[in-house]
């Protein structure tokens, strides 16, 4: 049996709905220096879009699937990636000895 495989573009054909589809990226991708209020006003205005968003669910998942380390993707940070990714390797580990 031959193996089907679906083209690239299918796996990233959600970002024809997403709502900051042609949006100004540097509102999901944090300028370099950027802190405190600064950023904060930045990731509030990018998680408004994104919770409106029919695709927020697959964009944060693509995200967090292919170790996407920049960026604001489906309604979550960086710094919030990373700590879903650090609970499921958790997860995966053995028990500890007693």
């Amino acid at each position: 049996m031959i193996p089907r495989y679906r083209p690239l573009v299918d796996h990233w054909d959600w970002q024809r709905y997403a709502l900051c589809r042609g949006m100004d990226t540097s509102l999901f991708f944090s300028p370099a220096g950027e802190r405190g209020r600064a950023r904060q006003v930045r990731e509030e205005k990018a998680r408004a879009i994104c919770a409106a968003c029919a695709v927020r669910e697959v964009c944060a998942r693509t995200a967090l699937n292919s170790g996407e380390q920049y960026g604001f993707w489906g309604g979550l940070t960086e710094g919030e990636r990373e700590a879903i990714r650090l609970r499921l390797r958790r997860r995966n580990l053995p028990p500890r000895a007693a």
